[in-house]
């Protein structure tokens, strides 16, 4: 079965390529992607990761959440559906 992970607090210039590469060693990797803004097209500084194994996603978020890539601290973590995320307060 595979997971899909929340990696955050990505430095903005990890491209998809740069953060498949640094899960690839946990295990076989079925899509890795990088969350960009629309309209600039810039990183938003988070992305996702999905193994193909739910094992080796674990084994990823316990050895990869607080590590240091190119001077920030990542968040990783199983990711939620969005559904279970808290709903913004609309501005009006």
């Amino acid at each position: 079965m595979s997971v899909k992970l929340y990696v955050g607090n990505l430095p903005f210039s990890v491209t998809n390529e740069e953060l498949k590469k640094l899960f690839a060693s946990y295990g076989e990797i079925e899509e890795s992607t990088i969350i960009s803004d629309k309209f600039s097209g810039r990183s938003k500084g988070f992305g996702f990761v999905t193994f193909s194994d739910n094992a080796d996603g674990k084994k990823a978020v316990s050895e990869m959440n607080g590590k240091d890539i190119q001077g920030r601290q990542i968040k990783v973590s199983e990711a939620r559906p969005l559904e279970d995320s808290p709903k913004p307060r609309r501005r009006f």
